[in-house]
């Protein structure tokens, strides 16, 4: 048995801003998910039609994995140690070590190998994160964000999910704080992070990211009646399971993101913020919207022709409303 130290697990929306505010505020800083997702300055759009994901266009409502961790150390002033390896041996090792010395590790890992995910959420997606604080036996101790509580998991499955090969393949990451602030600095850093933010998804200068992002997957969709309509099918699908399945989703990233809003105009008592929180909200329940058009879409019978055009109409839609959002934010002076 190694050391265990005492840690408060907690339920989350997303696994690496549930990660990063568990381990944030396990070491002496309060920090709830909104905040951390939304200070990290995560939230993106990008629609990738060269880069493909079970041979079908990566479609993805965030920024890459380990995105949250980065803009949390850029913006915030956290410095974190982050480690992978070149054999599991030498990964399991140095998780034996880091747990002696009495820290909660931060680990990249694969869902599909996780024994106690339910066989219905099993999926090969390589980068979810979680924390690990104890180890009993040959039993490792998990908080996994995305389980309502604690987990526990076989020496040699942890291994193999950890050390799974392809796309995004984790090499065994590991990763804790090494500094952490005493406090955040609210006033400063809040109006940067959102300005940054929204400047990011109205101004990008390709057509495969932020608003011009979701505009190009609008015309996609829009295309798909000159498609073999099996493919047609299969791609709005694919869209909605990026969406809705895979990780926290497009809707819930920007209920998420609203959160952050609503939390940010209570501490810098801004009307503003409040009202663009409200804006946000409202984007997500679009973004659900969208998903059930495309489903319903989809499960016609075969002889039933999909309006494609209706649909890609619906995400050009979103667009105007998220940049409506994203330009009331620009607009405003939040300081």
């Amino acid at each position: 048995m190694t050391k265990q130290v005492p840690f408060q697990h907690k339920h989350f929306a997303h696994c690496e801003s549930g990660v990063m505010s568990l381990m944030i505020s396990h070491h002496g800083l309060p920090l709830s998910e909104a905040m951390a997702f939304g200070l990290s300055g995560a939230l993106l759009f990008a629609y990738i039609p060269f880069l493909k994901l079970g041979g079908m266009p990566l479609v993805t409502y965030r920024t890459r994995p380990k995105g949250i961790i980065k803009g949390l150390q850029q913006n915030l002033g956290i410095k974190m140690q982050m480690h992978t390896f070149s054999s599991p041996q030498k990964g399991m090792d140095m998780l034996d070590t880091l747990l002696a010395q009495g820290k909660i590790i931060g680990a990249q890992s694969s869902v599909f190998w996780l024994p106690y995910f339910p066989p219905e959420m099993r999926f090969h997606f390589n980068a979810h994160n979680l924390i690990i604080y104890g180890k009993e036996d040959r039993q490792y101790l998990i908080s996994d964000p995305v389980f309502e509580t604690r987990q526990r998991c076989e020496a040699k499955d942890l291994e193999k999910a950890r050390f799974v090969k392809g796309m995004m393949a984790p090499k065994g990451l590991l990763y804790y704080p090494h500094h952490i602030p005493k406090h955040i600095d609210f006033p400063v850093i809040i109006p940067k992070v959102i300005y940054k933010n929204a400047k990011a998804m109205l101004k990008t200068p390709v057509p495969i990211a932020g608003i011009r992002g979701i505009r190009s997957l609008a015309k996609s969709i829009g295309r798909l009646d000159q498609k073999d309509p099996r493919w047609a099918r299969l791609f709005l699908g694919h869209i909605v399971r990026m969406q809705e399945e895979i990780g926290t989703g497009g809707a819930g990233f920007r209920f998420i993101y609203a959160s952050f809003l609503q939390e940010a105009a209570t501490l810098l008592d801004n009307k503003d913020l409040q009202k663009a929180s409200r804006m946000m909200t409202a984007v997500g329940d679009q973004w659900r919207e969208f998903a059930l058009l495309a489903v319903t879409a989809i499960r016609k019978k075969k002889d039933k022709p999909v309006d494609f055009a209706a649909i890609g109409e619906k995400v050009n839609s979103l667009a105007d409303a998220e940049a409506e959002v994203y330009q009331e934010l620009l607009d405003r002076n939040l300081a």
